[in-house]
């Protein structure tokens, strides 16, 4: 509502031709029956300066206006309007002639869905649709996008099979961008994130209601804003991370499979990527078998912080194929974390089927 009504009244009627204030001032000086000539004469300006105002192809300047204010009694700052409005206009007919040119690059991007989904403003044609897209991605020209698509791009961690719509993929990214840059960060501590990875751990067994504020707030104590932004059509990414700037990181999560353990081992293996690997401007992308060695190392860490692999090893080698419901209860009180994470990490590894124990799993969804 509030995006819908502020760019309403920020697109509001914009002039389609441009008219010189010099109009303005000829109408002005005719009405006091004073001639070019007199104008300059009483400005202190050639005949030729005052006509090349009036024609429109010279400017009222600041000085020019103050002179103008005083002969005709028109506030000179009505005349440094005029002038403003004009070349603003002139600017602004000039980047339309520019835009376009370039109504194609609007098909990139999932419109529909970013207009349902209230992140950008419905729009009555293509011109002011390509503006919208603009100003969310916070570029001046399709050019520039593309430009940083490009660098953002050649940065990507993804797999080799990776099939995405790069437009659905920029929108999402984007999205998470705008949503960290309203949370509040301290400044990147590593002994602090990884305090905030102890906690996070523990609530993985709080409601995840709860749980997903403290996470947001334990991770900004120590520089990493969490943001959670459900995933567009051809987006099939779990989570990505990377740097915003040197002290202010961000991981995102999609919530793909709507699984309580799945959203858990996205958040940590996103977290390796902060702790493992170099601060720059790389774009880790969370997809199945990504076939990195970053992403087999954040897969690693992920599934041995949420259960430690001495732990895991010897629950394995007792229990087998044969291990019950009360077993994995029984181990995840144990280690301090929800039964549904070692669930999925039996299921993951083949050791029980997907059918077993789906009451230990908890499913998610996104609130209304």
């Amino acid at each position: 509502m509030i995006a819908s009504e502020a760019s309403a009244k920020r697109y509001a009627y914009q002039p389609d031709i441009a008219i010189p204030p010099g109009e303005t001032l000829r109408e002005t000086i005719e009405a006091l029956g004073m001639s070019q000539a007199e104008l300059a004469q009483r400005t202190g300006r050639t005949t030729k300066n005052i006509n090349e105002i009036i024609m429109g192809k010279a400017a009222i300047t600041p000085d020019g206006a103050l002179q103008l204010e005083r002969v005709l009694g028109v506030p000179a700052s009505f005349w440094n309007n005029l002038e403003s409005n004009y070349r603003d206009t002139l600017a602004r007919l000039a980047e339309q002639d520019r835009l376009e040119q370039h109504y194609d690059w609007v098909q990139k991007f999932p419109v529909a869905a970013m207009v349902k989904r209230g992140v950008l403003p419905a729009a009555s044609d293509r011109l002011q649709t390509l503006r919208n897209l603009l100003d969310f991605f916070g570029v001046s020209s399709p050019e520039a996008w593309a430009e940083g698509w490009k660098q953002q791009r050649a940065a990507f961690r993804a797999s080799p099979k990776f099939q995405a719509d790069e437009g659905a993929v920029a929108t999402w990214l984007r999205l998470g961008e705008l949503e960290a840059q309203g949370i509040q960060c301290e400044p990147y501590d590593r002994a602090k994130f990884e305090g905030a990875l102890t906690e996070a751990r523990k609530l993985t067994m709080t409601p995840i209601e709860k749980a997903q504020s403290r996470l947001v707030e334990g991770c900004a104590s120590a520089g990493v804003a969490v943001v959670f932004v459900p995933r567009l059509p051809k987006v099939p990414l779990h989570g990505a991370t990377r740097w915003l700037t040197s002290h202010k990181a961000i991981i995102q999560l999609s919530l793909r499979f709507k699984r309580h353990d799945g959203l858990w081992f996205t958040f940590f293996h996103e977290a390796a990527h902060i702790l493992r690997h170099e601060k720059k401007k790389t774009v880790f992308l969370n997809l199945d078998n990504a076939g990195y060695q970053e992403e087999e190392e954040a897969n690693r860490f992920a599934a041995d912080w949420l259960i430690p692999p001495q732990d895991y090893k010897r629950f394995v080698a007792t229990h087998g194929r044969r291990v019950s419901k009360a077993d994995v209860v029984s181990f995840a009180k144990f280690l301090g974390i929800a039964p549904g994470i070692v669930v999925g990490r039996l299921q993951h590894e083949g050791l029980i089927p997907y059918s077993h124990f789906k009451d230990l799993t908890i499913t998610l969804r996104w609130a209304a």
